[in-house]
């Protein structure tokens, strides 16, 4: 790997924010899931968590994102909702729940700059009612045409980039995660890199 490459994956590492990031639920379609794996990273997200009960749709989307964006996330899978945010709550102080209801937040009125975890559920169903008992508030896009939907990529890029917006302001970018973490992640993208390459 050439020193700008390194260079490059230092860049980036140091603007990971380890204390934001998403739970999708029972996505069906891996396209869906690999866009928002392109705003995760963009946004400097560092772990994504993908909850599914169906073993043959996890492997799938495994497999259809592993080429894209995947490459420079942390994904970890589970099958069990409250396994799933026990493990986010490691991170993250508050777990919203995107949701198109009246008693939903706005997302412009809720501070970002928390430690925060967005779940976003499946296209049709939306977060069932197991994970939603287990976040602690429903957040929405303000829309105001006829159609009150949008896609979960859609959705999701919104969301992180409000979050992006709300942590840039307040300088959270330019405050790096922990050393010990920049080195084992950067040897794991350096190694990943390694093995894309042969």
């Amino acid at each position: 790997m050439t020193e700008r490459r390194e260079q490059r994956f230092r860049q980036v590492l140091l603007r990971r924010q380890r204390d934001l990031t998403v739970i999708f639920e029972h996505i069906d379609d891996p396209h869906n899931v690999a866009a928002c794996l392109r705003s995760c990273d963009a946004v400097g997200v560092s772990d994504v968590f993908i909850l599914t009960s169906k073993a043959k749709t996890q492997s799938k989307l495994s497999e259809k994102t592993s080429a894209s964006a995947a490459r420079w996330l942390d994904i970890h899978h589970f099958q069990n909702a409250a396994e799933c945010v026990a493990a986010v709550r490691k991170q993250c102080k508050h777990i919203w729940a995107a949701a198109l209801t009246d008693e939903a937040v706005s997302v412009y009125d809720i501070d970002l700059v928390q430690p925060t975890a967005v779940v976003f559920g499946n296209e049709k169903e939306g977060i069932t009612p197991e994970l939603l008992a287990l976040c602690d508030g429903l957040v929405r896009i303000p829309q105001v045409g006829m159609i009150q939907s949008l896609n979960i990529s859609v959705a999701c890029a919104v969301i992180l980039y409000e979050a992006f917006r709300q942590r840039w302001l307040a300088r959270r970018y330019e405050q790096p995660p922990d050393a010990v973490w920049l080195e084992q992640t950067f040897m794991r993208w350096k190694q990943r890199e390694e093995r894309h390459s042969v």
